[in-house]
């Protein structure tokens, strides 16, 4: 199942890469404000569609563009989790912090996991219970165990004033205590770089299951700790996570705790 997620993975990242040799004749649609979708994310979704509907047509799809598939329900044992271009602002900017993320879920439990950048080159992908690989390579989480040295990422969607004023609150507290805080806009790159190390921690409210479906399976099998801001365990369906190698993580979550 992950060799094939890899080549839907691929797939998609053809129709992307294509597209960036020429971005102004990219159609741009507004979903809601300041939140867009592209020709190219519906193509990119097509095409990682298609790959896994023809080696498993029994499996169900949630997907950012195109929604929850006909069969998906309660009983639905095997569900691919995509998100075809996660980042899509960067992308139409010409931004390389963009990817495609692909994740499955079986019985409730992501089992596979998909990151690719084709910016970069780099594959990330993590198989439950096997470990969590970065081009063909094992990788770990960092192992600061002082948050005050770490290199911290957050992310924020746009068009909700509270939700804002408590991302500029969590802004404030972190940026104090950690090296450094980033928001570079891609959270399934984010959390695949707390998963090799290149970041140690991550958190972000009010996101969906296919931004952090796959990061969260990488950062787990490569040593780290997924949770809630509560430290609960349902952050898939919440959409609040907070991710990072041990220590760090559980740094922040003491450091987040009132806006759990």
């Amino acid at each position: 199942m992950i060799n094939t997620a890899v080549k839907a993975a691929r797939r998609a990242a053809a129709v992307i890469n294509r597209a960036t040799f020429d971005l102004e004749r990219v159609i741009v649609t507004e979903k809601n404000h300041n939140d867009f979708v592209t020709d190219v994310d519906r193509a990119a979704e097509e095409a990682i569609i298609d790959v896994l509907s023809k080696a498993y047509p029994d499996h169900g799809f949630l997907c950012e563009e195109s929604g929850a598939s006909a069969n998906v329900n309660d009983d639905t044992e095997n569900v691919w989790i995509i998100d075809p271009l996660d980042g899509t602002t960067n992308f139409m900017h010409g931004f390389p912090q963009y990817a495609i993320s692909i994740a499955l879920q079986t019985r409730g439990v992501i089992t596979q996991a998909v990151i690719y950048d084709p910016a970069r080159n780099d594959l990330f992908t993590a198989t439950k219970g096997a470990g969590a690989y970065l081009n063909e390579k094992r990788i770990r989480v960092g192992k600061l165990d002082r948050i005050a040295n770490a290199l911290i990422a957050t992310g924020y969607k746009t068009g909700n004033p509270a939700a804002l004023n408590e991302y500029l609150k969590m802004y404030g507290i972190m940026a104090e205590r950690c090296q450094g805080v980033r928001r570079a806009g891609s959270a399934a790159l984010d959390l695949a770089y707390v998963a090799c190390g290149r970041l140690d921690g991550f958190y972000e409210k009010n996101l969906n299951p296919w931004d952090i479906a796959a990061g969260s399976l990488l950062v787990s099998e490569a040593g780290g700790i997924v949770a809630e801001f509560n430290g609960e365990s349902d952050y898939l369906h919440k959409g609040h996570i907070i991710a990072g190698s041990p220590k760090v993580f559980g740094q922040m979550v003491g450091l987040l705790a009132e806006f759990a």
